[in-house]
C-alpha cells in the first residue's frame, strides 16, 4: 500500500468512530501524507451571545485536522499539547477550512501547524499542536485479517 493510501485508510478508520466531528458537520480531506483538511459551516447552534462562532469550536475544528494529519502513518497518535490564536471572528454561515501541515515528525512525536480560514480565505485562527505516537498500529496488521 502506498503512503497516501495508508494515510487515507487511517483517516477512514478514524472517521468511522468520530461522532463528535460528524455531529458538528465536519468533512475531512486527505490529499497528502502528514496533512489534512477539516471543514465545517458555522451553524446557529455554534455561535455565542455575540453571533460569533464559539472559540472552543474553532479549536475543535483545528484539533480534528491535526488529529487526522498526525495519524497518517499507521501509528496511534494523540495530542500532547495544543494552542490556538484567534485573528478574526467566524460568523454564522461562514464556511471554515482548517488545513493541518506537518512541521516535524520524529520517532515518537510530531509538530503540526493548522491554519483556519473562512470562505473569503482570510485567516481566522492559527493552531499549533504536538503529537505523541505509540508503537501501536491504527489499522489491522495484514496477519490479523
Amino acid at each position: 500500500m502506498s503512503e497516501l493510501s495508508t494515510a487515507k485508510q487511517c483517516a477512514k478508520k478514524m472517521w468511522s468512530g468520530d461522532k463528535a466531528s460528524k455531529a458538528l458537520g465536519m468533512k475531512i480531506e486527505i490529499r497528502e501524507v502528514g496533512s489534512a483538511t477539516a471543514s465545517m459551516e458555522v451553524r446557529d447552534d455554534m455561535v455565542n451571545g455575540f453571533d460569533i462562532c464559539h472559540g472552543g469550536l474553532l479549536f475543535t475544528l483545528a484539533d480534528t485536522a491535526f488529529a487526522f494529519a498526525c495519524n497518517a502513518y499507521n501509528r496511534r497518535s494523540f495530542a500532547a499539547s495544543g494552542n490556538i490564536e484567534f485573528f478574526r471572528p467566524a460568523k454564522l454561515g461562514d464556511k471554515l477550512r482548517a488545513f493541518a501541515t506537518e512541521d516535524h515528525r520524529g520517532r515518537n512525536s510530531g509538530y503540526y501547524t493548522v491554519k483556519v480560514h473562512n470562505g473569503d480565505n482570510k485567516l481566522v485562527a492559527l493552531f499549533r499542536g504536538r503529537s505523541f505516537s505509540r508503537d501501536e498500529p491504527l489499522l489491522p496488521e495484514e496477519n490479523d485479517t
